[in-house]
């Protein structure tokens, strides 16, 4: 069970190290600071209807209830130590997991910990203004507490800086409230992190896909011998689940209005759709053509001594590692990368253990497609003969071996001319986004909906729809 009663709650016996609690207790109102800061703008007197961790048991583990959003109680949960837990890849395969660094990947440890800690504070930030267009007040709460948990993971990688890296992780912790999104002098560390969510549209997309990323990520690494990194991400990744269903189900509301008026106008005319106040789907596709690419530069190059070595180490794992039939050590397996030979693409077979950030990478886009399909699913049911798809992995690439490369959603690799004639026609304009923009009016009134998005068939926590999710004080 979750401690309540203390300063900043938590199930690590916080109280027991009077040290550690003081430097979090020191760095909890900075981080309260930014929250003001650089928070959702304006949302500081509104009272929301939140899910707030209680337990980190599965079956039972959130309280819902109206919350003011700047008395969120942040906390640090980790989910309950297995004594028997051992490593079960990599070099130290069968030994037992560490509950403290080692001193060999102390640095390596170090920097997937701030990694991982910095897109948290990232998201929020990236997404501040949206409360300000909400579709409905349903939506607004969505956001909102897809934010508060973002706010939740940095304290959850914050908590192990502290605890595990002495001061270099005091330092590190203060750095993640200093960097800001889209910062040209202190930007966030990844480059999908900069980018703007600047609509609605923009932010499910974000957390259906780049959200996605970051299912992958702390999959893997709550597969770390590295123990509290390891029970740190188990929870986590149940309220990431949360983010991805805002994402997917978000745009599939997005497609349901779209084809309920191509079907009232009897038209697939892009102008007349705009006009009539829905977003057309070809625009639909070009955002997910951008999200789509940007995420998976998240993944890194798709050939990494890094992966291998922190693979090797014990550090990060594989998404179920557990559930491969392999050796768990990979020194003598191949695996197929795609790249470029002469100006095309052109498969090849590397080592495996050079190639794990494209394996998570495989994995994810598998993942991203079985999603699509779903949203093509209420288009299909619709009766249109429309196909939303995700672009090739060498699309809009702007890392690894095909940033230098122009290739076309349909992975046919193309000159720079053609790329320039056709990128408005595969990518959002800013014609397109100031369209997207010019629909994002606020919709507050209980069980209203902006028009370019459908009502959720259900409510939160079994409440109808038309529930007050967020009162205005």
């Amino acid at each position: 069970m979750i401690d309540y009663s203390e300063k900043i709650p938590n199930n690590v016996n916080l109280a027991q190290d009077r040290t550690l609690q003081r430097a979090l207790e020191h760095w909890q109102p900075n981080y309260l600071q930014w929250w003001r800061d650089m928070g959702p703008d304006g949302s500081q007197d509104f009272e929301v209807y939140l899910r707030t961790a209680v337990s980190v048991d599965p079956s039972g583990w959130a309280h819902f209830d109206h919350v003011r959003m700047p008395d969120y109680r942040w906390g640090i949960f980790l989910v309950p130590q297995d004594a028997t837990r051992r490593i079960h890849f990599g070099e130290h395969l069968g030994e037992p997991a560490w509950q403290e660094v080692p001193g060999e990947h102390r640095a390596n440890l170090r920097r997937i910990i701030v990694t991982q800690g910095d897109t948290e504070p990232a998201s929020v930030e990236q997404q501040r203004h949206l409360g300000l267009t909400c579709p409905s007040l349903y939506d607004l709460r969505n956001l909102f507490q897809v934010n508060v948990e973002e706010g939740r993971h940095l304290w959850a990688m914050v908590y192990l800086l502290h605890r595990h890296f002495g001061r270099d992780g005091r330092e590190e912790a203060e750095a993640l409230l200093a960097r800001r999104s889209g910062d040209p002098d202190n930007p966030r560390i990844l480059g999908a992190f900069n980018e703007r969510t600047p609509d609605w549209l923009a932010f499910f997309m974000f957390t259906y896909f780049t959200d996605r990323d970051g299912k992958y990520q702390l999959c893997a690494l709550a597969e770390s011998a590295f123990d509290p990194l390891a029970r740190s991400c188990r929870f986590m990744l149940t309220e990431e689940a949360h983010h991805m269903f805002v994402g997917e189900s978000g745009v599939a509301r997005i497609l349901q209005r779209t084809c309920e008026k191509m079907n009232q106008l009897k038209t697939d005319d892009p102008a007349k759709l705009r006009a009539a106040g829905v977003i057309d789907l070809p625009t639909v596709q070009r955002y997910l053509n951008f999200h789509f690419s940007v995420t998976l530069d998240l993944f890194g190059a798709d050939q990494s001594s890094n992966a291998a070595l922190y693979y090797s180490s014990g550090l990060k794992g594989r998404y179920e590692e557990g559930k491969r039939g392999d050796d768990h050590r990979l020194k003598n397996d191949r695996y197929t990368v795609l790249g470029v030979r002469e100006g095309q693409l052109a498969t090849a077979e590397v080592p495996m253990l050079n190639a794990l950030n494209e394996v998570l990478r495989d994995d994810y886009i598998k993942d991203s497609m079985s999603g699509v399909e779903r949203w093509n699913k209420v288009i299909e049911k619709a009766g249109i003969g429309f196909r939303l798809a995700v672009p090739h992995k060498a699309f809009h690439r702007k890392i690894g071996t095909f940033a230098e490369l122009c290739v076309a959603p349909n992975g046919e690799v193309v000159n720079r001319a053609t790329w320039d004639a056709n990128e408005s026609r595969w990518l959002p304009s800013a014609e397109d986004r100031a369209f997207v923009a010019s629909l994002m009016g606020r919709v507050v009134a209980p069980g209203q909906f902006a028009n370019w998005i459908a009502p959720p068939a259900r409510g939160i926590n079994s409440q109808p729809v038309d529930f007050e999710y967020v009162r205005f004080n």
